[in-house]
């Protein structure tokens, strides 16, 4: 698992049918202080974020098709939650709430 903010979606022309009625999301993964960490990834969304939150990341293909409910789904990627707040060591290093 990891933590990335949305920057954007995703048009694909792929036609595979798992992604029928799934929004695709560009992420930007991020280490617990909200630093940028590695490159840009592909999420299925799950959990109806948008541009902008902070999101919590599934990036292993079993655990990603449980969410998906499809045991043979070619996947690997997916949103299962947005972030509303970080804690690290005992202070509050990202808060969406305000």
């Amino acid at each position: 698992m990891f933590l990335a903010d949305v920057i954007g979606t995703v048009v694909s022309p792929v036609q595979h049918p798992i992604l029928d009625g799934h929004k695709l999301l560009l992420l930007r993964p991020l280490d617990p202080k909200g630093h940028p960490q590695g490159p840009t990834r592909v999420a299925i969304d799950r959990a109806s974020a948008g541009r902008g939150d902070r999101v919590l990341v599934i990036d292993e293909g079993n655990a990603a098709r449980q969410t998906l409910g499809a045991p043979d789904a070619p996947v690997k990627t997916v949103v299962i939650g947005v972030v509303d707040f970080v804690e690290l060591e005992g202070s509050v290093v990202f808060d969406a709430r305000g």
